[in-house]
């Protein structure tokens, strides 16, 4: 992703950034989405931006356009993503604040964290949902909120009927497999969840944190506000 990101921004065009995973056909993700502005955002996305608050921790910013946006908005945020050409990128674009940083290796503390675009799905898996609840305490300034959009995926088991048959394994359905394939650069596979709201929320409180639910989407997505 952060090749074509980079390549979007000095050419003004980039190659089809292809997305692979062993349980739907191939999809591609259109690289201009990730430098939208403000208004070309979803609502549920101008909605978080406008929530947040304080010291802010953009999560996974990829080419910074919510960054930017809050910039915009006179607020303090502080971009992190692991890809180097994504944090050149983002510091060409003029986000002021830029960390090449994995999230879980992350230290200090912050008013608001965004995790935007289902940056949740960094977690992978249900099961490590605990671990992530124990990091953002220890990164999570007091009276400090998350703020997340996320979707429930299981619209994708909705039969002809309008019935929705969730797969029968042990396996929650929002744990997916994806690989990534810029031009030549081929990465390796990794996990992304997807996580409903009220599993999330679930979790959530059995880790001492609150998850309120902000909006929902038109498709099963959401908005929605964590804290402790």
């Amino acid at each position: 992703m952060g090749a074509a990101i980079a390549d979007y921004w000095k050419n003004g065009v980039a190659g089809r950034l292809r997305v692979f995973s062993p349980d739907f056909d191939e999809d591609e993700i259109p690289v201009e989405t990730l430098f939208r502005t403000f208004e070309e955002m979803p609502l549920l996305e101008q909605k978080a931006l406008q929530m947040a608050t304080g010291r802010i921790l953009d999560i996974g910013a990829g080419a910074g356009c919510h960054s930017l946006a809050l910039q915009q908005m006179d607020k303090d945020v502080t971009a992190i993503d692991i890809s180097p050409l994504s944090v050149k990128t983002m510091q060409q674009r003029g986000v002021k604040k830029v960390l090449e940083q994995d999230f879980w290796a992350l230290t200090g503390q912050f008013d608001t964290l965004l995790m935007l675009m289902n940056g949740i799905g960094i977690v992978g898996t249900i099961e490590a949902l605990p671990r992530f609840f124990q990091h953002v305490k220890s990164i999570l300034a007091p009276g400090g909120q998350l703020l997340l959009d996320s979707s429930d995926i299981c619209y994708v088991y909705e039969t002809e009927e309008g019935i929705i048959e969730l797969p029968n394994t042990d396996t929650y359905y929002g744990e997916l497999e994806y690989q990534m394939q810029y031009k030549r650069i081929k990465g390796d596979a990794f996990p992304w969840l997807y996580v409903d709201f009220d599993t999330l929320q679930q979790i959530a409180e059995a880790h001492g944190f609150h998850a309120e639910l902000i909006e929902e989407g038109e498709h099963y997505d959401y908005l929605c506000r964590v804290v402790g």
